[in-house]
This record gives C-alpha cells, structure tokens and sequence, in this order.
C-alpha cells in the first residue's frame, strides 16, 4: 500500500501483543470469532491509555480486513471491533514540577558517556519541548554553531524550525559530542551505548526518560520524553508568553494543543474567559 516506514512499526508495535494472545490461547488465524476478538480487546483495555487502545482497534481492524480480503478467514470481523473515540482536551497535560525537571537533570551522572549523552537529550527536551522522534533524526549537520542555532527539520506538522542553541544546551551538546563514537557513519547526533552503535530510535529516547524518572522517585503516569515536552510548555504558559508564540515554539500543529495548557493554569483561564466576553459584549 505505500505505507510510511513509521505506521509500518506502529501496525507491527501494536499487533505483536495480538500475536502473543493467539499463541498462548491456541487459537489460529482462521479459527478466529468475535468473542476472542473481544477477549483481546478487554485483555488490552486493562493496560493502555483511550489513545493506545484506539490504536490497537485501528491496526486490529486493518490486518483483519487483510485476512478476509486474502481468503485466510471466511467472515470479515471488522465489525466486532468497537469504533471508540478519544475527546481532544479531556485530560490534563501529564507534566511535572520545573523542580523535578531539574532533580532530573542534577541526577544525571555526567562523567560518564552514557551520562553526558542522556543529560544532553534531557535539555533539548526540556528546553526546546522537542518530540522523541525529533530528538532521534536530529542530525550533525542540524547544528549551525557559526550562529549558535539549532535546527529541527523533520517536525510532526511538516516544518521546520530554528531554534537559538541556549548556554546550557550547547554545552551539554558539546560535552556530549567530544566523546561520540568518530567510526560510525551514520550522521544522527545521538547513538546507542552498545555495539552496533546504531542511532536512537524515538522508543529508546522515551524509554531513556521515563527510566531516569523512575530511578528518582518521580512519579507521572506514562512517563515518558512527553512529559518534558508538556513540562516545556507549562513553564512557557505559566511565563505569561501568548498561546500562539508558545504553539510556535513546540510545533503544535494546531491551536488547540496548546490552549488544553489553559486548563492547569488559572489566570491564563480567566483572561481568556474575560477576552471571550468582551467578544459577545
């Protein structure tokens, strides 16, 4: 079909779980019925978020469209599978405390390689508010240290950003770089810590995090390099900067992803209550 690298490893993340479920209960791809279809789905609900689920009934829904199509099940099934909806800004952002972003960053022992590369990707996440997926295609060639600048191609709405690389970032990337592996011919800025040395993925960036979390008591549910991302913008939000220059700032596709900030942050609330009345009146 054409798919994009990235919804490839999502469809096979989310329908290895379905693969393990088949094994352990015997049940063959054509011998699948609606009520094991359910039991799955239930088995998953007590696991992931609303927004994980709706993409494990999406791919489920695909590859079982795939098995009717190819003759491998008599019935298409797709059917049997709920069609949930997940409400933008029902939830409040999952960030921490600006405190416990910098607990964090103070717990990283910085006098070791794996060291100074975590505590350099923990203050691009910090702050710029950078997604995993940027963190992992960041490139060499993406640092522009003639004008202390730092650029991020390959954003989730389809552009670019510039960003001015701060003392604090452009130390820590440096420190990070004078002892990156030279022998590597990839040109990804951040490598794994073991043989092969490949690049990062964006899992393994997360997983880095939500880690360096647990190990210091901070507790957040679905930890994660997001919740640096949302800690970005709640510090932005609570410096009274506008909506639309800190939507700017973090690549929000969409104004409303950064007003659900408003929500954990009472007097941007009441100035736009107050703005919305002045608009009727």
């Amino acid at each position: 079909k054409g798919l994009r690298q990235a919804t490839l490893h999502k469809y096979a993340y989310t329908l290895r779980p379905f693969e393990s479920y088949l094994a352990q209960t015997g049940i063959t791809l054509s011998a699948l019925t609606p009520a094991s279809i359910t039991d799955f789905i239930n088995v998953r609900a007590e696991a992931l978020h609303k927004s994980g689920m709706l993409g494990t009934t999406g791919a489920l829904r695909v590859f079982l469209a795939y098995l009717h199509r190819e003759g491998i099940i008599a019935n298409d099934l797709t059917r049997s599978i709920p069609r949930g909806r997940v409400y933008r800004q029902t939830s409040i952002p999952r960030a921490i405390s600006w405190p416990d972003v910098e607990r964090l960053l103070a717990s990283v022992d910085c006098r070791s390689d794996l060291g100074k590369r975590d505590y350099a990707i923990l203050t691009l996440l910090a702050s710029y508010g950078l997604r995993a997926r940027e963190i992992a295609a960041l490139c060499l060639d993406d640092l522009d240290w003639e004008h202390d600048q730092i650029s991020v191609p390959m954003r989730k709405g389809g552009h670019s950003t510039r960003y001015p690389l701060s003392a604090i970032v452009g130390e820590a990337m440096i420190a990070y770089l004078r002892v990156r592996r030279t022998d590597i011919a990839d040109r990804q800025v951040f490598l794994a810590a073991r043989s092969p040395y490949s690049p990062m993925t964006h899992t393994g960036v997360s997983c880095m995090v939500s880690g360096r979390m647990r190990r210091i008591g901070i507790q957040v549910a679905r930890a994660g390099s997001h919740t640096l991302r949302h800690a970005c913008v709640q510090r932005l939000v609570e410096a009274d900067l506008p909506f639309k220059i800190i939507g700017d700032y973090v690549g929000h596709r969409h104004p409303a992803s950064t007003l659900v900030y408003g929500k954990v942050a009472v007097h941007k609330l009441r100035e736009m209550v107050i703005a919305q009345g002045e608009d009727v009146l």
